[in-house]
């Protein structure tokens, strides 16, 4: 914000008036206008007595159009933040053991305190790839599919990418924890919800598995409210915390007396691979 004050033509000279108001940027500067009562001209003064306190009573300032234009930062929606791509096998849940093309994107705002992919929260040290180099790395490895994770994968636009493997013949798989808007086309979506920021509501009946970090027996009761809330075709999946030994047993004696469910292992760190 720009402020030019001056003395009012028909005032004490040494009252200072707010003559004219500018949005256009946003920091304050001030000139300070004397007026020559003979002739009506503004001179600039560098030195002017000490303003008095103004009237209770001034007129409106004007207020000049303003523009964020200047201020907006365009997104490039050709590129996209990647921590990594790897050609895997899918080590969790329902498509455990299939061959998979994996493109981690950065950015998460979830902030698991157990996250084993803390790099991915911020997309500062990550590359922006364009979408075409994604599109032929995964082409060159023929996968059953293709799953796009995170980090929170909904953070970004991905309809382009999603657009343009499917018009490869890629089958797309969505890994996400719900807690931003769906954007893309799949063909398989598995919600993994957090409580430390809840899915949004829209995104359970989109799920076609439902997959719970579990360390601890407060877990249980998460992935319980959750499973109330998903397609009642949806496969559910309970997943121990793979630094929590205990959380396996827990698991194990759940599942025994709740066939509703089903235990998910991490199997790729079981094999020592990506």
């Amino acid at each position: 914000m720009v402020i030019y004050r001056g003395a009012h033509p028909a005032s004490n000279p040494n009252i200072l008036y707010p003559t004219a108001i500018s949005l256009q940027n946003q920091q304050y500067f001030y000139s300070t206008l004397t007026f020559n009562m003979t002739v009506q001209t503004p001179i600039v003064s560098t030195t002017v007595a000490s303003p008095t306190i103004l009237p209770t009573t001034i007129p409106s300032p004007t207020l000049a159009p303003t523009s964020t234009a200047a201020h907006t930062v365009p997104v490039d929606l050709s590129t996209l933040p990647i921590v990594e791509t790897f050609h895997s096998i899918q080590g969790e849940g329902a498509w455990v053991g299939a061959s998979a093309f994996f493109i981690r994107l950065a950015l998460c705002d979830v902030g698991c305190p157990w996250c084993d992919t803390k790099i991915s929260w911020s997309d500062r040290p990550h590359p922006r790839l364009p979408l075409t180099d994604l599109i032929t790395a995964a082409q060159q490895v023929q996968p059953s599919f293709v799953v796009i994770t995170g980090g929170e994968p909904l953070m970004h636009d991905l309809t382009e990418l999603t657009e343009k493997l499917h018009q490869k013949g890629l089958r797309v798989h969505l890994e996400t924890s719900g807690s931003h808007p769906l954007s893309g086309r799949f063909d398989w979506i598995t919600l993994s919800p957090k409580p430390f920021k809840p899915p949004l509501p829209a995104i359970y009946a989109q799920a076609q598995e439902l997959k719970v970090v579990v360390s601890c027996a407060e877990d249980l009761q998460w992935a319980e409210q959750q499973a109330e809330k998903v397609n009642p075709a949806a496969l559910r999946y309970l997943q121990p915390e793979w630094n929590q030994s205990e959380s396996q047993a827990l698991i194990f004696n759940y599942v025994l007396k709740n066939p509703q469910w089903r235990i998910s292992l991490q199997t790729h760190k079981l094999l020592g691979v990506r």
